[in-house]
Order: C-alpha cells, then structure tokens, then sequence
C-alpha cells in the first residue's frame, strides 16, 4: 500500500527545469546555513573563551593586589617594630619600653595579627605581644619560620599556613598563622646579637579573601601555593590533604606569569598563573574546558534559533514556488489521500481541463465502491445475525423439554412443592432466556439464569452435588451473549456429577482479566481424556450420550459469531480429577448503544473494547 501511495505522490511531483531549479537552491541554502552556523558558532567560541579568561585575569589582578596590600602591610608592621623598637633600645635596660611599643603596633593592627615575639639567635623568647606564657620547650630552632630567617639573613620569609604552638592563652585555642620572619640585629647590655623577629599574621584573612573569588559555581576556581608548590589555600584543601583530591601545585608553581594550557587527572584546562610580590608565592586560577562550553549554551540556541528560522524561511520560500506550480494536482491528490485514510472529502476536480475529468473520474468511483461496501457489511451483518438467531433457538426447546419432563415427574410423584419452585425458577429462568428477543444481555442476568436453572436442577437430582458460585460483582455491568453457562452446567452435571452420590461439586467462577471476562465452570466428576477433551469443540458428527449434542459447540459459535475468532470456549480435563470449561469474552461495558451495536453484528475492536471500558467508568 506504502508503494502504491510513493508511486502516486512522485507521478504527482512537477518536473523539469522548475523542480531543478528549486532542489539546486535548497541544496545550497542548506550548505550555507551549516556553513554560517559552524563559522559562528566557533567564533563565538573563541570569544567567549578569550572574555572568560580576560575576566579571570582581571579578578586574579584585583585579588594578587589585595594580597599584595595585606602583606604589605605585615611587612610594614614587621619593619616598625624592628627600627622603632628594636633598633631603638637596650633588651636589657629598656624592656619597659621594647614592651610598650610592641604593645602599640600589636593593637594598632590586632585585626590582622596573631602575635610579635623576638627571639634570639639561641632560640630563647626575648619578648612578646600580647603577653602570654609560652608553652614548655617549643624548640623553636627547628621550626621551619626560625631555619628559613636564619638561613637567608637578608630575606624576609612567609610560611605556608600553620598552627602555632608557641604561647598559651589561657583558651587552649588554636590559631592557623602565616609567620613573617627575618632576622634582627638585638642590642643587649650594649652588645649586638643575631635574632629572629616573628610576625604572625591570622590566616583566616587571607582564606576570607581566596574565598570571596571562589563564589562563581561554573566549574573555575582559585588558589595560592608558595614557591614550592606547597599549598596555602585551596577550596577543597581538607580533601587534599586527606589525600582525597589532588592538584597541580608543583607544576603551577614553576610557572611564570601568564596563561597555560594543561591537562591535568584526564581534564583539560586552563591555567592563570599571578605571582604575588614579596613573597614568591603563585595566585592560581583553573578554569576546565568544561567551563567554556558551560558558556556557549546560550550561543548555540542562539545559532540554532537563527539557523531554524533561516530553515523556515527556506521552507516558505518553496513551499510557495511548488504550490503554484503544482496546486491542481496537489489539491487532487490530498483529497484521494484524505479518502482514504477514512474521510470523506469532496474530491477536488479543478485546474486544467485534464484535471478536472481525473477527479470527476476518481469521485465516481469512489462513491461506486462505497455504494458495494455498504451493500456488503449490510449482508453480512444479516448472515450473522441470521445464524446466531439460529444457534440460540437450539437451546431454548432443548432446556424446556428437559425442564417440564423434570415437573411432569414431580407432578406424577406428589412432589407440590418441588414443582411449584421448579416452575417459579423455570418463569425466572425464561423471563431472562426470551429477553424481548435479545442475544446480548448482562452478566447479572446471566447468572441470574444459570442460579435459576440449578436450582431446578438441585430439585431434580435430589441435591445430589454442591453448586458455588464466586463471582466478582465488579463485572455485573458488563455484555455477554444469552445462555452460555446453562449447557455448560448441564453438560457438568450429565457427565460429571450426577453419578457421584452426594459427593460432586461444580464451581462457577468470574474475573475481569486483562480487558477480558473470564468464566470458568469447574467439576470434581469423572474426567476426560485428552482425546476426547480435543474433539468436544471441532468434531461437530461427534454422537453424545446425553443431550442434544449441541451444548458447548453451540457456545463457543455464539460466542465467536458475536465477539471474533479469537474469543469462545477452553477446557481441560483429566481422567477422574475432574473437568474446567472457561468461557473467554471481550469487557464490553452493559449500554443500551454497546448492546445495539452488537446485536446488529458488528464486532469491537481490542482498541474499541479498552475505549468502551474507559467510557462506562466514566459515566
């Protein structure tokens, strides 16, 4: 069908110059377009990656300045002490006075500080600010601060962030410090001696100002290391130091100034290196590719945006050449395909002469093969309806002979009161059987006739076996053809139980499963072989011994002339075990407009019946 419809659309293309014409510049629109696009978008690519890392600079410079300024700072304190204080007096005569001005500068700029002490070249404690008792033998000799000072007299020194442990202040607190130390020349007893003069700065300035850059969630961060590439702040500096994570240092400090590009644990990056003054120490700014392409999100929707409009453009474009050149025989030929996908347009017959005569034609037949399609399902529907009348007048004589010959023997036997329940039963049981001439009832109904006739049954042999029914009410509402379990239990009761002396018991149970109704009649009785069990439904010459013979061939065809081939009877069987017939028919909600439907023969659909399902719950 597909073949015949690609068949129909290519001899209704137009052809020629104009339709070469009209691909040739689609062709190269096209080219153009992915051309531009990709021009652009790496362009804007490069752009975005030169402003973020221009950017980047520019913070690093404003945060290299404002470390600068703090360390500075630090040195200008340290420079104070040393030459107004210091320099200035006697350790041995004036400590009054090296205290006071400590005690100055310390309060000056206690903000920024830790503590000052002086040292002398032996490592003992000359004095300190603010006054505290220093802990037991620091030994500060072997302290990296002292070794650094002593070791590059004409340098000053910064140390990576530590804890001090020097002096006790009464709060076993302790301190991250950066110290600043630098060897001083001590006057004592007017005799000069080497010393160590240490400034300790608070740490958590410096971490204040590494974290106020830090506060971009895009994927870059910042970080300062020493010379050496020892690490003085990181933002996941617990998880490296707990060896967790890792980073570059060594190799970014070896850098100079300036932008690189690595590739660092499979990742590549950016790298910004800043040196900062005084100290050696190296301001680091990483920013992962990954980061860039964070940023030209906006430019790619934007390029995609721009080429989608240039595609609808183009669109447009041809779609306005083609439909002039080819209106008639595009008209022409979507009314044929709105035929038929099951509507029913006017097919369009106009355009040049030659068009109008194909859709005068097309139309004609059209409405010929309608006028046969009608007239076919017309006598089908008939047939089926006539055959299904047919199948249920087999069961209504058949069960009322068995019936009054079971009240003629009741009468005869002066069993009264048998008789008149029989006969009650028997006007329930055909007030449900004659329906007003309906094949399709509901399923209340049908167990309604089925309780019916077993209880003229139980009368009749004498409750001879035990009847349950377990039915699931939910499916009360729903359609089923007339007198299906009837045969069913009669078949049960002739060749299952009615031998068995107060011992047989037939089950009949209901369930909706999967958007079938599934009933299943089950008896303890004799059993069946699995050859017999395969020709009860197919070999319809088949002599019975009891009944007219027409029981559960008669369901199953009703059944499937009403619900399709793929719904009727199942049974399984095995010798002295018992017997279970099931009874497989479609959830077709219990209307007045589903059981006209049916009764007229048309057959649902699986869709139809799930669509039908969902109607009845919703009214």
């Amino acid at each position: 069908m597909k073949n015949k419809y690609f068949g129909r659309l290519k001899k209704a293309e137009p052809s020629g110059m104009q339709s070469t014409v009209m691909f040739a510049i689609s062709v190269i629109s096209i080219s153009i377009m992915l051309i531009l696009g990709i021009v652009m978008y790496f362009r804007f690519s490069v752009l975005s990656r030169q402003e973020i890392t221009q950017s980047t600079q520019k913070l690093m410079e404003q945060a290299g300045e404002n470390l600068e300024d703090y360390l500075g700072s630090m040195r200008q304190i340290s420079d104070a002490v040393y030459y107004n204080v210091i320099k200035e007096n006697d350790l041995s005569n004036q400590d009054m006075d090296i205290q006071r001005g400590m005690n100055l500068l310390y309060e000056a700029n206690r903000d920024n500080l830790r503590s000052i002490a002086i040292y002398n070249n032996y490592g003992s404690l000359m004095a300190a600010e603010p006054l505290a008792s220093q802990k037991e033998d620091p030994d500060v000799t072997r302290q990296d601060w002292f070794k650094q000072a002593m070791g590059e007299m004409e340098n000053m020194h910064f140390s990576t962030p530590h804890i001090q442990n020097l002096f006790d202040d009464g709060t076993f607190r302790y301190y991250w410090v950066i110290s600043l130390s630098r060897v001083v020349e001590l006057t004592n007893n007017g005799d000069s001696q080497l010393g160590v003069l240490l400034v300790d700065m608070d740490y958590s300035n410096i971490s204040r100002m590494m974290k106020q850059i830090n506060t971009l969630n895009n994927g870059q961060y910042y970080y300062l290391c020493d010379s050496n590439g020892e690490i003085i702040y990181h933002m996941r500096q617990i998880q490296i130091s707990d060896g967790i994570g890792s980073e570059n240092s060594k190799a970014a400090a070896k850098y100079k100034d300036g932008v690189y590009d690595e590739t660092f644990q499979g990742e590549r990056r950016k790298v910004i290196v800043n040196t900062i003054s005084y100290t050696g120490w190296k301001l680091v700014g990483v920013i992962p590719y990954s980061t860039f392409t964070h940023g030209m999100v906006n430019i790619r929707y934007f390029i995609m945006a721009l080429m989608l409009l240039m595609a609808m453009m183009l669109v447009i474009i041809n779609r306005v050449v083609s439909v002039r050149i080819s209106r008639p025989i595009l008209k022409l030929n979507n009314s044929v395909m709105e035929y038929e996908a099951g509507e029913k347009p006017e097919i369009y017959m106009g355009g040049p002469l030659e068009i109008r005569h194909l859709g005068y034609s097309i139309q004609k037949s059209y409405e010929q093969i309608e006028t046969l399609m009608k007239e076919i399902v017309l006598e089908q529907n008939e047939r089926r309806k006539s055959e299904l009348d047919a199948l249920q007048s087999q069961i209504n004589p058949h069960f009322l002979y068995n019936a009054l010959e079971s009240i003629t023997w009741m009468v005869e036997g002066g069993r009264n009161d048998d008789a008149v329940f029989m006969i009650s039963q028997l006007a329930k049981l055909f007030r449900i059987s004659l329906s007003k001439g309906r094949t399709v009832i509901s399923v209340k109904d049908e167990l309604q006739h089925a309780q019916s006739y077993m209880n003229i049954q139980k009368v009749r042999y004498k409750n001879a076996f035990s009847i349950v029914f377990d039915v699931d009410p939910s499916i009360y509402s729903y359609c089923t053809v007339k007198l299906i379990l009837q045969p069913i239990l009669e078949n049960a009761i002739a060749y299952g139980v009615s031998s068995m002396d107060d011992c047989g018991e037939i089950k009949v149970a209901g369930r909706l499963v999967d958007e079938n109704i599934i009933f299943s009649v089950t008896d303890n009785g004799i059993g069946m072989s699995k050859e017999e069990v395969s020709l009860i439904l197919t070999d319809s010459k088949r002599v019975h011994k009891h009944g007219s013979g027409v029981g559960l061939v008669n369901v199953n065809n009703r059944i499937q002339i009403l619900f399709g081939k793929e719904y009727g009877l199942r049974i399984e069987s095995e010798p002295d075990e018992g017997t279970t017939v099931s009874i497989c028919i479609p959830a077709v909600p219990y209307t007045e407009e589903n059981c006209k439907i049916l009764e007229k023969g048309y057959i649902f659909s699986r869709e139809e019946m799930i669509d039908k399902k969902t109607q009845g719950k919703e009214r």
